[in-house]
């Protein structure tokens, strides 16, 4: 079960990734921590007994060279094993310490960006040029490298996943040498949403589109009951640029739902439940301080698109995340299945948002060849009643093919993921012939990738 939650560490913090309280002293090739680094929500703490932050491509290159076995952090904003190292001396990395590049081409319409820049730092950056990225996920504390490995996403009915801005990936690859992978060239399918398996991506080349405004809003909650056939569903899940819908699970009902307008587009038209007034937070009773502006008042893209702000702790803090993707023509039955289960899952939870997504064409993406259905799940800390509840989400969604995101908790076997992906083995001989010698494995991907 590659992604089963773990209990190394005090879940909860809501905070990038940790180093510890003894950090190694910085020297020409980068800062070495010397105390074994915690995930964002805590509840991983990494085998390896030092992080690397190479200050140079040179001194990057040059580590992993050398290491027998190479994994980057990210952002720290994963749930599950997916970064690790196999043992202590493992080589754990982070690229926070490389230039911090943000290379916009205005006549082309693109950016480059480093792999250890964040979107809150690259949105803005490309919002000064008077360009926009089409889509964003919910936190723009995520590094983009990091959200577009593991299939990360925003919302909405046309919008595919972060990957699909994707033109051009630059690695290191096993031996220290660079390569690049353009779309369109052979591999780029495997290239994208990579899960770190076939090198260290130090950029990407993203598109752009001209700038714009969003307003989000925010209407009370209906009964699911309301969504009973699947014309009901399109036209609330196509009532705006990005929908979400939330719930509880307490009841077949929904707590509230959130819609973001781009400003260039229809007007927002939701009659199935009243507008709201005042600022919300996903989780019904807490502060809508730390959350996007709400109300209907445009603003830039790129303060509007994201649920949380940059500055404020994002999400609830202490939590663990699940999330599935399965097909957007099996919504309705779906949740029917989640509603049968809910007594399981109500008690782990503090708050489900369903969205949809778009399919694209990335091998290892959630969303791979098929318009998605998005429900993820925010769980409390308690892992023991997060293991029950994700047993049981499982269980319900098994006929539905369902996907899970994979920098989150899930606990499908190599077969069931196989079953779902339909290029999974592509990917793994692709990444056979990246990584002839496994440098990038760990147990993780040789659990999901089977062998």
């Amino acid at each position: 079960m590659a992604g089963e939650a773990q209990d190394e560490g005090a879940a909860g913090g809501g905070q990038p990734a940790r180093e510890g309280s003894s950090p190694g002293a910085g020297t020409a090739q980068g800062a070495v921590a010397a105390c074994r680094p915690v995930n964002w929500a805590g509840n991983i703490r990494y085998t390896a007994e030092q992080l690397h932050r190479p200050a140079s491509l040179d001194a990057l290159r040059a580590r992993v060279a050398k290491s027998r076995q190479v994994r980057v952090l990210g952002s720290g904003h994963t749930f599950n094993r997916l970064a690790d190292t196999d043992t202590s001396r493992g080589a754990l990395i982070s690229l926070a310490g490389l230039p911090p590049v943000t290379e916009v081409d205005t006549a082309a319409r693109t950016v480059r960006v480093g792999g250890g820049v964040r979107y809150a730092e690259l949105a803005a950056h490309v919002h000064r040029r008077g360009l926009a990225l089409a889509a964003m996920a919910s936190l723009p504390h995520i590094s983009v490298a990091g959200a577009v490995a593991t299939g990360s996403h925003g919302s909405g009915n046309t919008t595919p996943p972060l990957s699909a801005a994707v033109r051009e990936v630059e690695l290191v690859t096993a031996d220290g040498s660079p390569a690049v992978v353009r779309r369109g060239e052979p591999g780029f399918e495997a290239a994208v949403v990579s899960l770190g398996a076939l090198g260290v991506v130090t950029a990407l080349t993203l598109d752009l589109e001209p700038a714009y405004e969003v307003e989000g809003h925010v209407f009370d909650g209906f009964p699911m009951a309301e969504l009973a056939t699947d014309s009901d569903v399109e036209a609330v899940t196509g009532s705006a640029s990005s929908v979400s819908l939330f719930t509880d699970w307490r009841a077949p009902r929904w707590t509230q739902v959130w819609l973001k307008r781009r400003c260039d587009g229809p007007e927002v038209r939701f009659p199935w439940s009243a507008p709201v007034t005042e600022q919300r937070h996903p989780v019904l009773g807490r502060a809508g301080a730390n959350c996007t502006v709400q109300g209907g008042v445009p603003g830039p893209w790129y303060e509007r698109l994201p649920h949380f702000r940059p500055e404020f702790t994002p999400s609830s803090g202490a939590e663990l995340q699940s999330e599935y993707l399965l097909p957007r023509t099996e919504t309705r039955p779906a949740l029917a299945a989640l509603a049968e289960v809910r007594a399981a899952v109500a008690p782990a939870l503090q708050v489900c948002e369903v969205r949809t997504v778009a399919g694209d064409d990335q091998w290892l993406s959630p969303a791979y060849g098929r318009d998605s259905l998005a429900i993820h799940f925010t769980w409390t800390p308690k892992l023991p009643l997060v293991r029950v509840a994700v047993a049981a989400v499982e269980e319900a969604l098994a006929p539905f093919a369902a996907r899970p995101h994979w920098g989150k908790v899930f606990g499908l076997s190599h077969q069931r993921l196989r079953s779902a992906h339909p290029r999974l083995s592509d990917f793994a001989r692709a990444a056979s012939r990246w990584d002839a010698g496994g440098k990038f494995r760990n147990d993780f991907l040789r659990t999901v990738l089977g062998g």
